[in-house]
């Protein structure tokens, strides 16, 4: 057993796994009982995960205490167990969600300062979604803590998605408050200055909006400096106001803590509904399904509901469980996982996801994943760990920040001294225009311009069924130019048929055909399905050729071979053939022909001789010339077809589909020589496959691509791109969407610094004010922020 501790000073932090949770109550149950056993400072419980995080003083208590406690309740407890390679010190990962948080460069210091917490190994910060990963050995508490010290709310995250209540922006902004009243102050002393009020009540009513309003900030700023030796906008426009106040100019000030808390009110609505890109998915599982189990229908919450269990699925209803069809038939609209409105018809033994919409037919469905493992939630988390990830032009970004800030503040010591000491100028002028400089020194705007037009992006194409693994990729397919397809289950349907069957050697169809689908029963290549189709269909007699079957071998790239009632039989392309010096000669000209119809050619022999041919055809996908002829049209340079068939078949699906070129006979060693040899050629090369076979060149190209991966573990998990439909055509509205995505980035870029360069050159004849450095600054992030969110708004071509 690993045990998931460290000491941090003299508190132990532990996780458990409970079994036997059933409900929530359940689980606060856990969480109290632990709480109050002597020694133990804090206790978290994750239902349904059935995680319990645990900090202790091991002076008083200990693991054996806090297990016996859950056994005592009803419930199994044991301690999780992770280590990390080559060390002595035991790590956990934990998830946090943080509120608060609107600002890139703000997230940024968050990060560096989380990772200098004693026992922090790793921490990662998603403005996108507003979320933060730590791997670390010590308390989550210390963590908490530190967070909420920085100015931010943060809390555990649970893993499940659930659906979030409408929550008022009074509560959700925590601008909005000071907002209002630092409105209400300054309208306030404006107008008693009009109205010739004391100059002492006037001031009184700036400074009060100033108080109030510049609060949190101030707080946040200060907090940050303290924490983390970081300057940030909070600070800058702390110390500009107070300096301004300082010179008298209090009715300045006060406008600059309205426009600011203004500003960021905005702009955190704005990031909110960017972040809330993909809420739509979590939106559409249903809370609660009816259950059969045994003879009784009862209506259950979802995380009650078990793999194995049977749903019961009306008409018209969404399914609330991923599953597999154990009775009835109907058509399911499945365009919230795939983007395809199509129904799909469905009938016993086909698989369903949580999320789509049952049509007019009644279905019993088997559960086979938990809620919080069902499709959808796996696109969520990956949707969101996706808008997380750092893209190249956010990198370059985040690097030049880091310069910036430090490099106008020293600009702002300067504007502040060397006119008066150097020139006699009016200290007060140019200390107030250093003040206002600070304001314009947070570059707010040019931090956020990549990530906001990342999560939108991403957001749209998840909500359109391409899954998009992370910024990088975002940008890599905007930069394509060849795409290489694999043929099988690709740009054809992938569920070849037998044409022909052509024995020879004295064997009768229905034995030849025995012999044939019994080796290939063994495996899970289409080819092979579709030959032991075939059989059943002509009523070939494979079972009791089935039971005499004692070795079995495939054959990458050439086939399979078997021992069948002791003898040695094979079945593969004229490649496994000759390289044993079998004659193939007699069958050559039937080969031929059969190829040149567009047929794969399979043959059947033993050790000696060949026993006859088996012709397959794999019919072209509906929609992949169309697929082909738009991203030549939408610039791709090439596109080329990797195949294993041979050159006569590869050719006839090369002309049908309309691309450039092909490649045929390829081994999968020999596609990844094919995907080097397209990058040295084009630099930026993609491969699109199922995911599963063409992994070695999806992984080798700029951008692996799968397709059809809705309920395909693997292709969901390899691929840097997923098509969740079986439709090419969704493929030219990635690139599409990538092109676009690029030039919103870059017109975010020229808008932040035009602006802040044109800001920045007022100081030289003096005429910057407070007031035009906040609108500058606030104003250019707002418009940075709008602009990306157009993305979410990018049609997608049907």
């Amino acid at each position: 057993m690993i045990q998931e501790a460290q000491i941090t000073e003299s508190i132990i932090s532990s996780r458990f796994l409970v079994t036997g949770l059933d409900c929530a109550d359940c689980a606060a149950r856990v969480e109290k009982a632990v709480k109050r056993i002597p020694g133990v400072t804090n206790a978290t419980i994750t239902f349904p995960a059935g995680r319990l995080n645990v900090d202790y003083d091991p002076q008083q208590t200990g693991i054996t205490q806090v297990i016996d406690k859950i056994k005592k309740l009803g419930y199994e407890a044991r301690e999780e167990e992770k280590k990390l390679e080559n060390t002595s010190e035991v790590f956990q990962t934990t998830d946090f969600c943080i509120t608060g948080m609107d600002c890139a460069d703000c997230a940024a210091k968050l990060e560096k300062r989380i990772s200098k917490i004693p026992g922090v190994k790793k921490t990662q910060v998603n403005f996108g979604s507003s979320k933060m990963t730590v791997t670390h050995s010590g308390s989550v508490t210390e963590i908490l803590s530190t967070i909420e010290k920085l100015g931010y709310s943060g809390k555990v995250d649970t893993g499940l998605k659930t659906k979030k209540a409408p929550v008022s922006f009074w509560k959700t902004n925590q601008y909005a408050k000071p907002t209002i009243i630092s409105f209400i102050m300054f309208i306030l002393g404006f107008t008693a200055g009009k109205l010739g009020a004391p100059e002492l009540a006037v001031n009184g009513l700036f400074l009060t909006g100033i108080l109030l309003g510049g609060f949190l900030p101030a707080k946040n700023g200060i907090s940050v400096l303290i924490n983390a030796w970081e300057f940030d906008m909070n600070l800058l426009m702390t110390i500009a106001v107070i300096g301004a106040s300082f010179i008298g100019s209090f009715e300045e000030a006060a406008a600059v803590i309205f426009l600011f808390s203004f500003g960021n009110a905005l702009q955190s609505y704005t990031l909110d509904k960017t972040r809330n890109s993909i809420q739509a998915l979590m939106e559409i599982t249903p809370d609660e399904a009816l259950v059969r189990r045994g003879q009784t229908e009862i209506r259950l919450p979802v995380e009650e509901i078990k793999t194995g269990d049977h749903i019961i699925v009306r008409p018209g209803e969404r399914i609330a469980m991923d599953g597999k069809v154990s009775a009835g038939y109907s058509t399911v609209n499945e365009s919230s996982i795939t983007g395809e409105s199509i129904p799909v018809e469905k009938q016993p033994g086909d698989e369903v996801y949580a999320g789509t919409i049952n049509g007019r037919g009644s279905l019993e469905v088997e559960v086979t994943k938990l809620a919080r493992d069902n499709t959808i939630s796996r696109i969520i988390n990956m949707v969101e760990e996706a808008q997380g990830q750092r893209a190249p032009s956010q990198q370059f970004i985040d690097r030049f920040a880091k310069y910036y800030t430090p490099a106008v503040i020293i600009l702002a010591a300067l504007v502040a001294t060397v006119p008066p000491l150097t020139f006699e100028q009016p200290f007060e002028k140019w200390f107030y225009e250093a003040m206002a400089l600070l304001l314009v020194a947070c570059p707010c705007a040019l931090v956020i311009s990549t990530p906001v037009s990342i999560v939108s992006a991403i957001g749209n194409a998840a909500k359109n069924g391409v899954l998009i693994k992370g910024g990088m990729y975002l940008e890599e397919a905007g930069n394509l130019s060849v795409i290489a397809f694999d043929k099988t289950g690709t740009l054809t349907e992938g569920k070849p048929q037998v044409t022909d069957i052509i024995p020879i050697n004295g064997l009768s169809d229905k034995e030849f055909l025995a012999i044939a689908s019994a080796i290939e029963s063994r495996s899970e290549h289409p080819l092979a399905e579709a030959i032991v189709k075939y059989s059943k269909e002509q009523g070939a007699e494979i079972s009791s050729v089935l039971a005499s079957i004692s070795t079995f071998e495939a054959i990458p790239g050439k086939g399979a071979k078997a021992t069948v009632n002791g003898k040695t039989y094979q079945i593969g392309n004229s490649r496994l053939f000759t390289e044993q010096a079998i004659d193939i000669e007699a069958v050559e000209n039937e080969v031929s022909r059969l190829q040149n119809e567009g047929k794969t050619v399979m043959m059947l022999g033993d050790d000696k001789r060949i026993l006859g041919l088996i012709a397959v055809a794999d019919t072209l996908r509906e929609n992949s010339g169309q697929a082909v002829s738009k991203l030549k049209k939408a610039g791709i340079k090439k596109v080329i077809m990797l195949t294993g068939d041979n050159e006569s078949t590869a050719r006839a699906i090369a002309t049908k589909s309309g691309v450039d070129d092909f490649r045929a006979d390829l081994l999968p060693e020999d596609k990844v020589d094919a995907i080097k040899d397209l990058l040295a050629e084009h630099g930026k090369v993609a491969m699109v496959g199922d995911g599963v076979n063409d992994a070695p060149a999806m992984a080798i190209s700029t951008v692996g691509i799968a397709m059809g991966a809705a309920g395909t573990d693997t292709a969901l998990e390899t691929a840097d791109i997923a098509l969740m439909a079986d439709d090419l055509t969704k493929l030219t509205d990635t690139v599409r969407l990538s092109r676009k995505t690029l030039g919103i980035i870059k017109q975010n870029i020229i808008f932040a610094l035009v602006i802040k360069g044109l800001i920045l050159l007022l100081v030289i004849p003096g005429w910057l004010t407070m007031w035009l450095a906040v609108i500058g600054d606030m104003g250019s992030s707002l418009l940075v922020t709008l602009n990306a969110m157009r993305l979410l708004r990018v049609k997608h071509e049907d």
